[in-house]
């Protein structure tokens, strides 16, 4: 069994990459305790591989084509991205940077969705467990009000349409900066933001491992 985790953010050590770290760990308990021996839990940081968003060649959507239904444009996805569509489930994580996902995300869903895009049709992808978690500074208010209709509907609708519906975890209020004072800084308060990382980042972190249980099951 393949599983893939996606972090499309550039820290490697902040809480994005926490939060998949726990989907990892609830994956991996969840498939160990029933017994599944052979299995591979890929940690993938989309801000180490060298790449592009789409060219518009359509290549993949040559009827008959040797690239039909492929992406093939040769860099670091060349490989990847296959890999991915043939995996068991898939996680994808990003922060929120003006109002979206990164652009590295962004340019990577574009190689990995779009090729498997049929216009008028269903995608050309297999139906597999899928989750999106998005990090950001907005508070569930203040997201709710911003993010609802212009980022988390149209973005999850993409996921559906290739892989099926997906889990979405959103996490609020992260904490930025290790220390607020050496950066110029007059919307966030330090100790509300030092507060919501004690009380409420470790139910975050509680609720990663818990969506790496439930996809994990959903492959059993």
């Amino acid at each position: 069994m393949e599983f893939y985790l996606i972090n499309g953010g550039p820290r490697k050590k902040y809480s994005t990459a926490k939060l998949l770290n726990k989907v990892h760990d609830g994956i991996n308990d969840e498939l160990t305790k029933n017994n599944i021996g052979e299995f591979n839990i890929n940690t993938i940081m989309l801000y180490n591989l060298d790449y592009k968003g789409c060219k518009s060649c359509f290549h993949c959507k040559k009827i008959g084509g040797k690239y039909y239904g492929q992406c093939p444009i040769k860099d670091d996805l060349r490989e990847l991205l296959p890999k991915i569509h043939e995996s068991d489930a898939v996680v994808f994580a990003s922060p929120i940077y003006f109002g979206d996902v990164t652009g590295q995300l962004r340019s990577f869903l574009e190689r990995l969705i779009f090729s498997k895009l049929v216009y008028g049709r269903e995608s050309l992808a297999e139906k597999k467990p899928n989750a999106i978690i998005y990090t950001m500074n907005a508070t569930k208010e203040q997201a709710d009000a911003m993010y609802e209709n212009t980022l988390f509907k149209p973005f999850e609708s993409a996921l559906e349409y290739n892989f099926g519906k997906p889990y979405s975890l959103k996490i609020y209020d992260t904490y930025q900066f290790k220390d607020y004072s050496l950066y110029e800084n007059y919307l966030f308060d330090e100790k509300e933001k030092a507060k919501t990382l004690e009380e409420q980042f470790p139910n975050d972190l509680n609720s990663a491992y818990n969506l790496g249980v439930k996809l994990a099951r959903d492959t059993l």
